[in-house]
């Protein structure tokens, strides 16, 4: 086998690693974002999830991959807002959804 043909194999290998790593790391930020929308109340909207950012940190541990996933989500069922996972590995380190403070009446009775 000829180096060539070689590197050909380790490159493929090392695609068909990403593809599913990426696919398993989608999976987790879906249930992530999907049950951070179900204990605020808010609606999920499925089919949302999407690699936004891809990047690589340097922790401790070794390398890993840095992925941001944008997931869309309504607080009344016709409006659509976009939330935030931030996946090192497949560790949730951040999240973000933008949520209405609740007003407080703060006035004399």
């Amino acid at each position: 086998m000829s180096y060539t043909t070689l590197n050909l194999l380790l490159a493929l290998m090392m695609l068909l690693w990403f593809w599913r790593d990426t696919l398993r790391v989608r999976e987790i930020a879906i249930r992530i974002s999907r049950n951070t929308c179900k204990s605020h109340g808010v609606q999920f909207l499925d089919q949302t999830v999407a690699l936004h950012r891809l990047g690589i940190r340097w922790l401790r541990s070794g390398l890993k991959l840095r992925r941001v996933y944008a997931f869309d989500y309504s607080l009344e069922g016709s409006g659509r807002r976009t939330g935030y996972v931030v996946m090192v590995g497949t560790e949730n380190v951040s999240l973000h959804i933008d949520l209405p403070t609740a007003g407080v009446d703060t006035e004399g009775e």
